[in-house]
């Protein structure tokens, strides 16, 4: 999906850099996404459907409206297919979403969104939503083999400290682990219960860090797992993704907590595993 720095999506709208970031301050929209090096960009796709919209003589307050309606009825239009249980219509509403915004976008505004509505119209225990979220799995499972990975720096050693049950947390940690892997993170998951051999896999691995996610039971047993991990190769940072129990009972300034939303925490692990090691911090 192709992307504009603030500059290239200023020019194809006519209107300055300024402009461009007073919308978004004002409107919060277009919602660029941030680099590495927290530079905006915005999707073109976006810019492009803004532009037309304000030359049909829409005001920015009315183009925006236009767009975002846009960006609604794709999820909609997934809710209304897996309401259905209709999967073939769920990966054609995927398919129409890619066509108008980032692959990120696409899933955190699209999939799990639709999912929540799902949730909040069927409940989370329904029928219903278990299948929407088992489909929801396969399709983040089938993205993740075939997406064409970069050139992986990083390795992040994964202790899952779930129930392994379909969840609202285990979809979002199937998009946190295929946004790291495209964003040239490798993920290498493993269940906290599985300490028999540890140390082995932990040494073959070398992770660069270490995340702790999940808030089945298994919590409990996260921190000596990190402890075997960290026997073996030393110390490394960690932190916590949606795993409120350990967060809770951690002292605040003990505890690195990545962001619920999966792209925002792959953006945050980017970040500081970019930093030189020594400024790394090992925390939890």
């Amino acid at each position: 999906m192709r992307t504009l720095k603030t500059s290239e999506a200023a020019a194809l709208l006519q209107v300055s850099p300024n402009t461009l970031r007073g919308w978004e301050r004002r409107f919060g929209y277009p919602h660029p996404r941030r680099s590495v090096g927290r530079h905006r960009l915005y999707t073109h796709a976006e810019i492009s459907a803004l532009g037309n919209a304000l030359r049909d003589g829409l005001s920015i307050q009315s183009a925006i409206s236009r767009c975002r309606e846009s960006i609604s009825g794709d999820a909609d239009a997934l809710v209304a297919a897996l309401a259905t249980l209709d999967v073939e219509a769920a990966d054609l509403a995927m398919e129409s979403a890619l066509a108008l915004r980032t692959f990120d976008r696409c899933i955190e505004d699209v999939l799990l969104r639709g999912l929540d509505e799902l949730a909040v119209e069927f409940g989370d225990a329904s029928a219903t939503w278990a299948l929407a979220a088992r489909w929801a799995d396969d399709w983040l499972r089938r993205a993740q083999r075939l997406a064409a990975s970069p050139s992986r720096r990083f390795t992040v050693l994964l202790g899952d400290a779930g129930c392994e049950e379909i969840d609202r947390n285990l979809i979002a940690l199937r998009a946190w682990q295929l946004f790291c892997d495209r964003g040239g993170v490798r993920v290498v998951a493993l269940p906290v219960q599985c300490v028999e051999g540890l140390a082995s896999v932990s040494e073959r691995l070398a992770p660069d860090a270490l995340v702790i996610a999940g808030t089945g039971p298994a919590v409990n047993r996260a921190l000596a797992w990190a402890q075997r991990v960290q026997d073996t190769v030393g110390p490394l940072p960690r932190a916590l993704f949606r795993c409120p129990q350990l967060a809770a009972a951690r002292p605040a300034g003990d505890t690195w907590v990545l962001p619920d939303e999966p792209h925002a925490a792959q953006r945050d692990v980017l970040e500081r595993l970019h930093r030189p090691s020594e400024a790394r911090p090992a925390l939890l």
